[in-house]
Order: structure tokens, then sequence, then C-alpha cells
């Protein structure tokens, strides 16, 4: 009407607008090398069906060399996950050369990443010699054999030190703890070899049994490396929650990845200090298949899901790995790894779809 005062409902409006805009988040992406662009603009059309409330900040992370010499990620990289504190992360080549290090242990170093987290659950449809697996392993992140020092004693002798330190390993105990009770988990296992590695190993079990003290409802146990590794591939529902030094960890992650189909269908997550959280697929760059709309994206897409999941958006992470897991159960549109014909394309739409039907 002509008399009509239009300024109350456009402050309304303008108001809920700028809560929605407010309520979008802004996330760090990595597409990575090979495969990763294709798998990363599947995940991205997928949080588009699904309507996340995720905005993408797509940067570059391969090394320069700064002051002095040293390696390090490009500063508008870093700025960004400072920024953002969250990031997805696809997979990413390390060039073969003299000094040239590894991007995967130069962005943990970076920014700190010292938990490793890979939930590894057996999917239906996808048939492997198991069909129970339900566990997680946690890895420390930043130190044991892979801190770098290692040096030539005389010729044709090298020593590498492994290096523990009481507070990495308090940290990965206490997070490991915290995620089992926040994540409604029975058990904690310690895995070490502290008979042989009296006390570099034995520092990290004695951590272990300090942080257990001040978590009595979960169930704590501890395990030899090789027995673990015998018991896994026996019976893996034994075991819920596993925690290792680095070493142990990148083995047995990859061993337990092996139970559910490999690492095209693993997620994993990096959480550092101050917040900041990477989250990635851990195959490689696959070069032979790249650009050629044939990559499986469920590793990368399984991962976003956990970084959702990180940041409390669980109706929408629910929704993906729902669509997902579907998709795969019906085997109707598999990429080939997956025991089908369909393009990375055909299962991405697929999935989409299905997140759609759901609304």
């Amino acid at each position: 009407q002509k008399n009509f005062n239009w300024m109350p409902l456009l402050s309304l409006l303008l108001e809920r607008l700028v809560i929605a805009a407010s309520s979008i988040q802004t996330v760090t992406l990595i597409p990575g090398d090979g495969i990763g662009p294709e798998i990363s603009t599947a995940v991205m059309k997928i949080f588009e069906a699904a309507k996340a409330p995720i905005q993408w900040e797509e940067r570059n992370v391969t090394a320069i060399k700064g002051p002095g010499g040293r390696w390090m990620i490009p500063p508008e990289a870093k700025e960004s996950m400072n920024k953002n504190k969250i990031g997805l992360k696809g997979p990413l080549k390390t060039p073969i050369a003299a000094g040239h290090p590894s991007m995967n242990l130069l962005l943990r170093k970076t920014f700190d990443l010292y938990a490793n987290v890979r939930p590894c659950v057996s999917i239906e449809g996808f048939k492997t010699p198991y069909t129970d697996v339900d566990l997680v392993t946690i890895r420390e992140n930043t130190e044991g054999e892979y801190s770098g020092i290692e040096h030539l004693i005389v010729d044709g002798v090298v020593q590498s030190i492994k290096l523990i330190t009481e507070e990495a390993s308090r940290r990965i105990a206490e997070y490991a703890f915290e995620y089992a009770r926040n994540n409604q988990r029975t058990s904690v296992t310690a895995v070490h070899k502290a008979n042989i590695m009296r006390m570099s190993d034995g520092l990290f079990l004695r951590k272990c049994r300090e942080v257990a003290e001040n978590y009595k409802d979960v169930k704590f146990t501890e395990m030899y490396l090789d027995t673990v590794c015998l018991n896994m591939v026996q019976d893996p529902s034994h075991f819920d929650v596993l925690v290792m030094p680095n070493l142990y960890g990148d083995i047995l992650s990859d061993l337990c990845a092996g139970l559910i189909g490999g690492l095209g269908v693993t997620p994993s997550g990096n959480i550092g200090a101050n917040g900041v959280a990477i989250f990635e697929s851990v195959h490689g760059t696959a070069p032979d298949i790249a650009g050629k709309d044939l990559a499986n994206p469920t590793a990368l897409l399984l991962s976003a899901v956990m970084m959702l999941r990180h940041m409390g958006l669980h109706g929408h992470a629910k929704k993906i790995e729902t669509a997902c897991f579907d998709t795969i159960r019906d085997e109707k549109v598999l990429t080939k790894d997956l025991g089908g014909n369909a393009k990375c394309s055909e299962f991405t739409a697929d999935i989409c779809r299905r997140v759609q039907d759901m609304d």
C-alpha cells in the first residue's frame, strides 16, 4: 500500500541475509596434482548439490625456496590456511630433485599437524575379504623416524635418529582418548615396540599409560606392533582406536586401508595446533589416468565428510556420506577401481542426484 512502511521488512530481510552469509565457512582447497583437480571438482559439485554452507578458496602449495634457501609453501597458501583454519587437499607429487622435500611432510611441519586420523570402515557393496572393519588409526605425525635427522658416519654407514619426545607423545595420546570419548568408541590400543626400543618407545608408552589414567571410561590396552599386524589380518573387529608413533602409523594405517579395499576409499584427516586441520586423500596422483575422467573421488569425498563433521556440520556430512555409500551399494554406477565402468563424472552425478533426492 501507498503508506506502508517497508523499512522494518527490509531491515529484517537484510538481517537474515547477513546471518545466512555469516554461516558460510571458507575452506582452503588444495586440488593437488594428477587426478587431484578432477576429484576436487567432483567434491565441489557434490557439496553444491548438498547445499553445504562452504565456499572454497583455491590455493597452490608447490614448494618454493625462501630466504636462506629453505623450502617453504607459497605465502598465499600459508596465509589462507592460517585464516581459514580448515583445508581440503588432493594428492600431491614431490618433484624428483636433490633436496626437494616431501610436500605432505612440509605441510605437516608448516602447520604442526600432529595427529593423522584415518577411519577404516567396511563399505557395503564393495567386497573385500573382511566385512566388519570399523576402526580408527591415530598416528603421531611430527617426529619419530620421520624427523629427518640422518647423517653419514663413515662411507657405507648411515645413521638415522628416531626422535620421541614427552610433549608429542602426551599430545597424541590425549588426542586419541578424546577422540574415543567424543565418538562413542570404547577402547584405545597403544601400538609400540618398547620391548626393543626401551627408551624411545618406552617414553611413548609411558605417556599413553599416564593419559589413560584420566580416561577411566575408555578401555586401554597396549600391544606390540608385530602382534597388532598379526591379529589385524586375522580379525580386525578386535580393534577400535589405535594410537602409535609416526612410522608405525604410516605402515599400519595403509594395512588397515587394505582391509576395506584400499586407499581409494579411505578418508584421512590431519589435526594441528591452533585449530588448523587439513583433510586429504592419501592415494597417489595417478598420472596415467589424469584428465581422462576415470578417477574415483571417494577417498577425497569421505575426507571432506570428515571435514564437515570436524566443523560441526553433521547433517550435511551424513547426507553426503549416505549418498556415496548408497551409490556404491547399488553397484550400478561405479568407477573402474570399484568394479564398474562408470566415469568420474557419472559417479559424481549419481551421488549428486541421491543427495538432491533427500531434500
